[in-house]
């Protein structure tokens, strides 16, 4: 079961749409309400100069989860602004950001009509809506978002050129993309690179492979509880390797430095 993660990431954009599709299915039936909206690997802050984020005690279960969050958008004003995320899963995050923040409008898209069926039911709150669509071809008109927000999502994409081209387009002057996922450090020479090309300027770039791994240090044994609870004992390779728990080869990548973590604030130029 732990092959199919790999296998995933290499897929082409149809496969990945049926075992998104499949997975999420999966996680709808098992998981209806609270006990798990994010599907991110956390942060954790390394800095004492830096403090984390004041939660409200609902919140407080899934505090790693929401820093990652928090630290991907926190250098933008998004208070009064319009703003998509790209990816969105089971709408975690667009709750978040859209109660602390205060956006004038979120949209979250993403590929899975079950999840965004289930986020519009779950997540309900003024200016907060979800969509289904393609994050390589958006479904929005020329220069509608003042930001938009690309969490875990991008390594999956097929044709990431095709993302940045579409994000580019969707972004009003000098609007943000705000963006976190994974890469090789070979691979995120190139991802810069693309950025720079399609007309995106970086204005931050920060590794937060540790703040990750400390994150899932703390948090690994929430999430083994709920893979014990929820998921039948077949799948359990499965599920640790989707969550990286500490056994999980997708940990030790992160732990041993063979994958880094990226975080990026870029500008349309």
């Amino acid at each position: 079961m732990r092959k199919i993660v790999t296998y995933y990431l290499s897929a082409s954009m149809a496969m990945k749409r049926i075992l998104w599709r499949a997975m999420h299915r999966f996680i709808i039936n098992k998981y209806k309400g609270s006990e798990l909206v994010f599907l991110n690997y956390g942060y954790d802050y390394l800095d004492s100069k830096k403090e984390s984020p004041k939660l409200q005690d609902i919140d407080e279960k899934e505090r790693y989860c929401l820093q990652l969050y928090h630290s991907t958008v926190a250098d933008v004003e998004l208070k009064n602004r319009d703003i998509l995320e790209v990816g969105c899963g089971r709408g975690g995050g667009a709750s978040y950001i859209t109660r602390y923040f205060k956006p004038k409008s979120y949209i979250g898209l993403d590929m899975s009509k079950e999840v965004i069926k289930f986020n519009n039911r779950y997540h309900k709150m003024p200016g907060l809506s979800f969509v289904t669509g393609n994050a390589q071809k958006l479904p929005f008109e020329d220069q509608s978002f003042d930001a938009i927000v690309n969490v875990e999502s991008s390594r999956s994409y097929n044709d990431i050129d095709a993302f940045i081209s579409e994000v580019h387009r969707a972004l009003r002057p000098k609007g943000y993309l705000l963006f976190a996922d994974i890469r090789t450090e070979e691979e995120n020479e190139l991802l810069r690179e693309r950025f720079n090309r399609f007309g995106l300027k970086v204005i931050k770039e920060v590794n937060i492979i540790q703040n990750v791994v400390t994150a899932l240090n703390l948090d690994s044994e929430r999430r083994c509880d709920l893979i014990k609870k929820k998921t039948p004992k077949m799948f359990h390779g499965f599920a640790e390797e989707f969550s990286s728990t500490k056994d999980s080869k997708r940990y030790e990548e992160f732990a041993d430095g063979t994958m880094i973590y990226l975080q990026y604030v870029l500008q349309k130029e």
